[in-house]
């Protein structure tokens, strides 16, 4: 029997990144996945595509930043299957600039995409679902910059202290973004859906580093790319 059969497990920003990558391992060992984000025809076609290979999904729109969206979401996800287990959230967005040019839109942004959400989503999954887990895919491990440093805190101590109100939540931190390849992201995948496991239930308030293998360099003649811009 797979690992995750029976279980349901909503992904937010499934529409990119390693969303995709997540959703589609999630899908492989037996879980019915909630594909979320906000481009519907691209969750469409990833549902599509994760049902041809034997996997269950559905897509569904919402913006987990917004609190009232995520409640929605939960509340569909259980008309529709009964129950909800496991919510993995990509709280991952990257910086464009350096600190030094990152303006205070751009910063807003970041924190509303990454620590917000995540605040604003364990919030409710305790007082509507407080049995539901949640793993964080938090900052890539090789995001430099003084604006990192206060979203990584802030998770951080979201992750060690949920225990305090019965949660159970962890969070993985990739070595760097992802890329095109699922192979080379496969680590990371590998890492949530352990996590994923009821087996697993025991486990809470850890932070882990996921290392994976680096992307091929097509920069060209074009040094000056941002890593995680390769591809």
């Amino acid at each position: 029997m797979d690992r995750l059969e029976g279980q349901v497990i909503a992904v937010t920003n499934a529409d990119s990144g390693y969303g995709r990558t997540v959703s589609a391992a999630l899908a492989r060992a037996g879980a019915s996945v909630v594909l979320i984000g906000s481009n519907p025809e691209t969750l469409a076609a990833l549902a599509s595509t994760l049902e041809q290979s034997g996997g269950h999904a559905i897509p569904l729109k919402a913006d987990v930043g917004v609190p009232l969206d995520w409640m929605s979401a939960q509340t569909r996800i259980t008309e529709i299957f009964g129950a909800l287990h496991g919510v993995v959230h990509l709280a991952d967005k990257r910086a464009h600039a350096t600190f030094t040019f990152l303006s205070e839109n751009e910063w807003l942004d970041l924190f509303n995409c990454n620590v917000k959400s995540s605040v604003s989503i364990t919030q409710i999954l305790r007082r509507r679902l407080p049995g539901v887990w949640l793993t964080i895919v938090g900052p890539h491990a090789d995001e430099r910059g003084l604006h990192v440093a206060p979203q990584r805190g802030a998770l951080g101590g979201l992750v060690r202290h949920a225990h305090e109100e019965d949660l159970r939540v962890n969070m993985v931190l990739p070595s760097r973004a992802s890329g095109s390849d699922d192979a080379l992201d496969k680590p990371l995948a590998d890492a949530v859906t352990m996590l994923a496991n009821p087996n697993m239930r025991h486990l809470r308030g850890n932070i882990m580093q996921v290392p994976l293998p680096p992307l091929p360099d097509t920069r060209g003649t074009d040094p000056n790319l941002p890593p995680y811009l390769y591809r």
